[in-house]
């Protein structure tokens, strides 16, 4: 059973079906009750009768995405106000708006524009947030994603994730096999851009820590091979070529390191360091089992793994220095896929629950474990920027299909994309400006 959910993250993965489609959003489990809000359209002032974007439509679509917020349709609205001194208390109390979200764009030159948007308490009768962000064309729909960000965290607690990416590989099967595509996509879907095509299969995405570039595992020439890609140019890198196994590449917090999986033609997999400047490699773990699937602790003092030098697959961490590999997972007799919350506290992992593998989070201090989702064949847990959120593939009928799911297993979530496999989804950090 070791080798179902994680020989890798390498081993040649099947996909049937069509790819590539638009990215829709359907709440499958709400756990939580959904505080109402208005998001009002917002004013324009600029050439032409409309905006280039609709500012509001986006925002109160990621606070209806996160289901943690019901927005008020728009024709139940009884004023539009656009500035929050037109705002009246009483017409939105009368709604049941708890909060309300008011904003103009106005454009400043031939592609510059200016977004400013305010949040208000209905109850306290008070702005909680008020903000004026420039903006053009291109960047329109990631300054919505910042609004929402501001205005959710300010509502929840919680840092909003709406202007982060996540990135997946998907598969066509046509008349000559198999195309294989590495894509990036928003948070919400949009702007879906194929980073890589490639008629060899493609696995195992993962993000830098400044979110511009993937590293991921290529079967080009018939061989598995390590390479590093950088979003905005597209040029690519081969980084780990060795004889043998080369794969689940992760980042170090640095940025400046590969944890790797590799095994030599003797197929024996252990996980070693690789530094991306020097191009050496340090072997962390020597053992006749199986160990794979690094991923570093946010400290970046230590990586975990799977490993079954206990019989079965379960979760081990060794320090990045070097040193002796220690347990972590006690719990049933299938744990694999370790993935690190970016807070430190919590571990994600593929858990073998009653027959089926399902993802589940443990609570590093206390050892709690919590079954999050609830599929026959659930993997490649990924966690939120925000520690709060987890994007997971599953499976429905015989495609692939990624769902989110918050760390409390409140809020469930199926992101429908086309048709056909989409699986190894990948989590982007918080963007950098």
């Amino acid at each position: 059973m070791l080798r179902h959910s994680y020989i890798l993250g390498i081993a040649t993965c099947l996909f049937a079906g069509s790819a590539l489609g638009d990215i829709t959003i359907e709440i499958t489990k709400g756990g939580v009750a959904r505080t109402p809000v208005a998001v009002v359209p917002f004013g324009w002032e600029g050439q032409g009768s409309e905006m280039p974007l609709d500012i509001a439509e986006v925002i109160a679509a990621d606070l209806q995405r996160s289901g943690r917020f019901a927005p008020i349709a728009e024709e139940n609205m009884l004023q539009k106000p656009t500035t929050g001194a037109e705002l009246d208390f009483d017409d939105w109390s009368f709604v049941k708006a708890e909060a309300v979200v008011v904003g103009r764009v106005v454009q400043t030159g031939d592609n510059a524009y200016s977004v400013s948007f305010q949040l208000f308490d209905v109850f306290r009768q008070e702005q909680l947030v008020g903000y004026r962000i420039p903006a053009s064309r291109g960047t329109m729909r990631i300054v919505a994603h910042r609004a929402a960000d501001m205005i959710y965290e300010k509502l929840t607690g919680i840092k909003g994730v709406f202007a982060t990416k996540v990135a997946f590989v998907t598969a066509e099967r046509d008349q000559g096999g198999q195309t294989y595509r590495l894509v990036v996509a928003d948070q919400d879907g949009a702007n879906e851009t194929v980073i890589l095509k490639s008629s060899d299969p493609i696995m195992s995405p993962a993000w830098s820590p400044d979110s511009r570039r993937l590293a991921y595992v290529s079967f080009e020439n018939d061989r598995s091979s390590v390479w590093v890609q950088t979003l905005r140019t597209g040029n690519r890198i081969q980084v780990s070529n060795k004889p043998g196994i080369n794969g689940a590449p992760s980042f170090s917090p640095d940025g400046r390191q590969l944890a790797l999986t590799l095994g030599g033609i003797d197929g024996n997999l252990d996980i070693h360091v690789l530094d991306l400047s020097t191009r050496q490699t340090r072997r962390l773990t020597t053992h006749r089992a199986i160990d794979t699937e690094g991923s570093w602790s946010p400290d970046g003092r230590y990586i975990y793994f799977t490993s079954d030098r206990s019989g079965g697959p379960q979760v081990y961490r060794v320090a990045a220095a070097g040193g002796t590999p220690e347990r972590v997972t006690f719990e049933g007799g299938y744990n694999a896929r370790p993935r690190l919350s970016p807070d430190g506290k919590r571990l994600a992992m593929v858990h073998l629950d009653r027959g089926n593998y399902r993802i589940a989070v443990m609570d590093i201090r206390s050892k709690a474990l919590l079954i999050v989702s609830a599929g026959q064949q659930d993997e490649s847990p990924s966690f939120a920027p925000n520690s709060d959120t987890l994007i997971y593939a599953t499976r429905q009928a015989r495609n692939g299909v990624l769902e989110t799911v918050t760390a409390d297993g409140l809020i469930r979530q199926r992101v429908r994309s086309g048709q056909g496999d989409v699986r190894e989804p990948v989590w982007s950090p918080f963007p950098r400006y």
